[in-house]
């Protein structure tokens, strides 16, 4: 434990001692070194010097010395503590926040920002570090204006009083924009040298202040009662009165409620209210994540922030209480309203107020410009905007980012156009309050998401704090200034997107991946595969897939299948486990989820390991999913000898070429096109034997699941493509074509094929395709009475569709023609009765078919069938392009609401 720590505060406030939290070299989590002490930029600051000093200065700043009377003298007194209690009590909140978070592993540079973004993620911790970077530009002008109008509070020039020699500087709105510059000049000399120099320049200003305050606090016990004349140009002289400690002047400073007293403020001439003395007075309690912004330079950021961060709230909230209520004891309302610097004519020496005026204000300016720039550079190092920020990426030598400086310099030089300290307050202010929710967010998502790994040693929080903070800091946001924080939110929301459209995946962790993590887990808990009902009823896919050179088209086609359904890919690796060193399937996921993301399908990869692919289906089929979520379709590429074609030839996607560094997880083009392995020649030896194929499709239908077999889709041209405007249907062919006698239009496998075609129907990018229904009838069953019945049955199904007869005579003739084949068991197909109906099929369907969806009848139970089976089924569908072979178990369809 460091010497300027208190003992009782750290056991009592701390589990554990994490000291070492700061020290210890690791590249836990993000990946990124967090050796403290190496490097160029080593680590000086101790808690006292990096901590305490900054945050009670940057609190103090010029509202303890120039807004004190301000706040009292238009609120009252009780208004006034009703400010600084909800000011204190956001700013607790937040503290509570902090101390845990930072608590929870080791803080690098960029204080708020680095916390913010490592919980949250790049999306949320870019924009919200951005407004917190803005935020502290803004309130550097704010100090910087705040100094000048305490300079020209006594050295300005008045025409009123002519013969007093102090008052020469010129006064206007150009003026005080140059004393301005040169105070800023000032302040960047100092940075630019680096937070080394101004710490101990603080340490020797605090020390100051502290003298000043304890003058201020003496000359409110030992000063008599006087007047004090208030000039503000012209002839209008004003007298205040200072009647030191009265219960007279106290009951005219404690009204009620309902009776403050606001009136014009005499620095803008605008009419004051609640909402806009609060936000000038809470620029005062903003300075809080001073010490958070000074992480990078503190020996022990993990220890010294919760604790300097703590004490220094404390000192800053005791000293404004006993200000606002001495100065609401001894001072009348004329004098704090008019003379905002009323403690100088007050204090038994008044140039001592005034040293204390410019040194806690060049302090302050100081303060938020290195805090400003160190935020800046972290959002620069993290390459979140891009060029827009690479100058502020320039570091020197002894690791100061100097480049980050004189970009906020450049900044701060635009706000002190404003002018007026009260004019950008509120901008000030809502900003502070966003980057504050936002804080409280991130400690709230990461104690939501239950993580194992959040553990902060601080215990004083809890998830009510969080959601506290969160809510007061918004309603405060929209009291101050409704359109401020209408805009400040648009503003978060356009960096949101910007920075997500950039895609810029990191390794920080997502506290998103652990919510979602979390709420799933408690969803599919609630996900009862008892309480299904047809009504809701949605294909959930597995898709077998061997090489995803040769199957892409498929998977993005089955992506549209899918209505909002689970949808798996799945592959097989053979081989046994025993006589391996490990399991090689793990190594293969990031490959398989790399292609996910380039064909943009909203898929799940699972891959397994075994001694052939039927059991290794047969694994998928029982153990894939989770819970009411499991595939109820499986889907099977079609067994027949084409040649493959390679899609990683054809898509842009997958063209070698791009760096390593462009892909978030590493895995790029050259990668994918060099881990799946080339495309089988036709003469290249299957893996697969025809009656293994048939034998998974036999397992799917035991294990009562849907089986699709999906053939020519390599070929499949995409809605929305050039090629695809002759395409015009969506043919459907609900009877089953090699057994048409033993079936019928309206069993569950018709009504699958039916509900499976409306559903790609749906889709947004096969919409423009209009469903087409053939009925195969012949001339002794009567055309109009079948397409009259099934008319009927799409109207009750909420189906619109075109139906169309087809004369089946010609075909239903050579049934049962073809020789015998010794063995079998069943009435053999005619070769010429599969052939007619595969020229029925081109003829009714032409090139205006996109997709066919056909009967998919059952294998025969002998396996000495299956190759003849395989072979009616590619007779029956060779050369009609995307075909869908479809074998549905599950009722699918309901006429009910």
């Amino acid at each position: 434990m460091t010497s300027e720590s208190s003992p009782l505060l750290h056991y009592r406030l701390f589990s554990v001692s994490d000291g070492a939290l700061g020290q210890t070299a690791s590249t836990l989590c993000d990946g990124e070194p967090t050796t403290v002490g190496t490097g160029p930029a080593p680590r000086k600051l101790s808690t006292f010097f990096g901590v305490v000093v900054p945050t009670v200065l940057s609190m103090f700043s010029i509202v303890l010395f120039m807004r004190i009377g301000f706040v009292v003298g238009h609120a009252g007194l009780l208004q006034s503590l009703l400010m600084l209690f909800v000011a204190y009590a956001i700013i607790w909140l937040t503290v509570l926040s902090v101390c845990a978070i930072c608590t929870n592993g080791a803080v690098q540079g960029g204080g708020a920002y680095f916390m913010i973004s490592r919980t949250l993620g790049p999306e949320f911790g870019g924009s919200i570090g951005l407004m917190f970077y803005l935020a502290n530009v803004c309130a550097c002008g704010v100090y910087v204006l705040g100094l000048v109008e305490g300079v020209l509070d006594i050295f300005g020039k008045d025409s009123s009083d002519p013969t007093n020699s102090l008052r020469s500087l010129p006064q206007g709105y150009g003026y005080s924009f140059l004393y301005a510059i040169v105070v800023l000049l000032l302040c960047l000399s100092v940075c630019l040298v680096g937070a080394s120099i101004y710490s101990q320049a603080a340490f020797f200003i605090f020390i100051l202040v502290t003298l000043v305050l304890f003058s201020i606090l003496l000359s409110f016990l030992a000063v008599g009662p006087r007047q004090v004349t208030i000039r503000h140009g012209g002839n209008v002289t004003l007298i205040g009165q200072y009647t030191g400690i009265n219960s007279t002047t106290l009951h005219n400073n404690l009204q009620d409620f309902s009776l403050a007293d606001y009136t014009l403020d005499y620095t803008t001439g605008n009419l004051m209210n609640f909402a806009t003395v609060f936000a000038v007075m809470f620029n005062g309690c903003t300075g809080i994540m001073a010490g958070c912004n000074m992480s990078g330079e503190l020996k022990q950021p993990s220890r010294a922030i919760p604790i300097g961060t703590i004490i220094a709230v404390v000192i800053t909230f005791f000293v404004y209480l006993i200000l606002f209520l001495l100065t609401a004891l001894t001072c009348d309302r004329t004098l704090l309203r008019e003379d905002y610097g009323f403690f100088r004519p007050i204090n038994f020496w008044p140039p001592f107020v005034l040293i204390g005026v410019y040194a806690t204000s060049l302090s302050a300016s100081m303060s938020t410009l290195i805090g400003a720039s160190r935020i800046l550079h972290a959002l620069a190092k993290d390459d979140l905007f891009g060029i827009l920020l690479a100058p502020a990426k320039l570091v020197s030598k002894g690791g100061n980012p100097w480049g980050a400086v004189v970009y906020t310099w450049a900044l701060v030089q635009l706000v002190l156009l404003a002018g007026k300290l009260n004019t950008i307050a509120g901008i000030v202010t809502v900003f502070y309050l966003m980057a504050y929710a936002a804080i409280d967010l991130a400690c709230l998502a990461l104690e939501w998401a239950s993580a194992p790994n959040f553990r902060p040693t601080f215990r004083l929080f809890s998830w009510h704090t969080c959601l506290l903070g969160i809510l007061s800091c918004l309603v405060m946001m929209f009291l101050i200034n409704p359109a401020y924080a209408s805009g400040s939110i648009v503003l978060l929301l356009l960096l949101l997107g910007f920075i997500h459209f950039r895609s810029s995946s990191s390794s920080w962790g997502y506290i998103s991946q652990a919510l979602i993590f979390h709420q799933v887990r408690k969803y599919l808990l609630l996900l009862d595969v008892r309480k299904e009902h047809v009504k809701f009823w949605r294909p959930q896919i597995l898709l077998m897939v061997s090489n995803p050179r040769t199957s892409c088209q498929l998977i993005k086609f089955i992506n549209d299948l899918k209505k909002g359904g689970l949808f798996i890919m799945g592959h097989v690796e053979t081989g046994d486990l025993d006589s391996l060193p490990s399991d090689p399937v793990q190594a293969h996921y990031s490959f398989w989820l790399s292609l996910v993301d380039k064909l943009n399908v909203k898929a799940f990869v699972d891959l397994t390991l075994s001694p052939s692919v039927r059991h290794g289906t047969q694994q998928l089929l029982r153990i894939t999913g989770l819970g009411g979520m499991k595939p109820n379709t499986l889907v099977l590429g079609f067994y027949d000898n084409a040649t493959p074609e390679d899609y990683f030839l054809q898509d842009s996607a997958f063209t070698p070429g791009l760096s390593p560094n462009d892909d978030p997880f590493g895995v790029d083009a050259t990668s994918l096109q060099a881990h799946f392995p080339p495309v089988r020649s036709p003469e290249s030896p299957r893996h697969l034997a025809p009656k293994e194929y048939v034998a998974i499709i036999c397992d799917a239908l035991k294990m009562h699941k849907n089986i699709v077999l999906a053939r020519g889709f390599p070929s499949l041209v995409r809605p929305g493509t050039s090629s695809s405007n002759a395409a015009l249907y969506i043919d459907v062919w609900p009877l089953d074509l090699l057994r048409p006698q033993a079936s019928a239009y309206v069993d569950v496998c018709s009504l699958f094929l039916l509900q499976m075609a409306c559903i790609l129907n749906m889709a947004a990018s096969w919409h423009r395709y209009q469903l087409r229904f053939f009925l195969c009838v012949e001339s002794s069953v009567g055309g109009n009475a079948a397409e009259v019945k099934f008319r009927e049955l799409l109207i009750k199904l909420r189906i619109r569709a075109a139906i169309r007869v087809v004369d089946w005579d010609r075909v239903a003739v050579l049934w049962g023609q073809g020789q015998e084949h010794p063995g079998l068991t069943r009435e053999p197909i005619s070769r010429e009765y599969l052939k007619a109906a595969n020229q029925v099929l081109l003829e009714e369907g032409g090139m205006e078919s996109a997709v066919r969806f056909l009967y998919l009848p059952r294998p025969p139970a002998d396996p000495a069938l299956h190759e003849y089976y395989l072979e009616e089924l590619d007779a029956l569908t060779e050369g009609l392009g995307p075909t869908l072979l479809i074998h549905g178990l599950t009722p699918v369809t309901c006429t009910e609401l």
